[in-house]
């Protein structure tokens, strides 16, 4: 059984061991919140202040911070880390050790393949006067290929792909294909051009 600290669960939801839901980070934070028919899997961590629509499933030892707003029908994979301030659309598939900073936004029926990785900070410590992170934008429908990085403040369009292993530096227009390092911006092929729908 997990560990409620300050979180409201919808129903039907199924909670494994060793889970811990609404981790408080401050004193006058809110309660994580979990809509119907959730499905938390083992070593999984939600923090307080978070909002979680239905149908949500987590792989193994997920993390989500304080401040996240998901929608419904979203999978977070085994080791996925989320690191708060996020907000993810409807039925978004984050794959296993996929890394989300903070201040990303995710749209709808986005594909995040195993192993990538957002970023959200332009310079080193070394390099920088302040902090002020900004990750990137995907729009709807989006997909992107394992162990690929997209550098911060970057928006990909509508519909668009990153091929895998792509290094994404500059913005991507809507319904376009990203690939290389970095990565340069082809026409998409015409058989891609669909909405993308997951199959529960």
């Amino acid at each position: 059984m997990g560990t409620w600290m300050y979180a409201k669960l919808g129903k039907n939801c199924e909670v494994q061991e060793n889970v811990t839901l609404g981790l408080k980070y401050k004193e006058d934070c809110g309660e994580a919140i979990i809509g119907d028919d959730a499905v938390i899997r083992k070593g999984t961590i939600i923090y307080a202040d978070v909002e979680v629509g239905n149908d949500f499933r987590t792989g193994h030892n997920a993390l989500i911070r304080e401040k996240t707003r998901i929608g419904d029908g979203v999978l977070v994979g085994t080791n996925v880390v989320i690191e708060g301030n996020v907000v993810i659309g409807d039925q978004v598939k984050l794959e296993s050790n996929a890394y989300i900073p903070t201040h990303s936004g995710i749209g709808d029926r986005v594909f995040i393949g195993p192993g990538a990785t957002l970023t959200n900070d332009k310079y080193p410590l070394r390099a920088r006067e302040e902090y002020t992170p900004n990750g990137p934008t995907l729009e709807d429908d989006v997909t992107v290929g394992a162990n690929t990085v997209i550098l911060p403040r970057v928006k990909i369009g509508e519909g668009s792909f990153v091929g895998a292993g792509s290094v994404v530096t500059k913005d991507v227009p809507p319904w376009s294909l990203a690939i290389g390092v970095p990565a340069e911006v082809k026409s998409l092929p015409e058989k891609l051009k669909e909405r993308n729908e997951f199959k529960s």
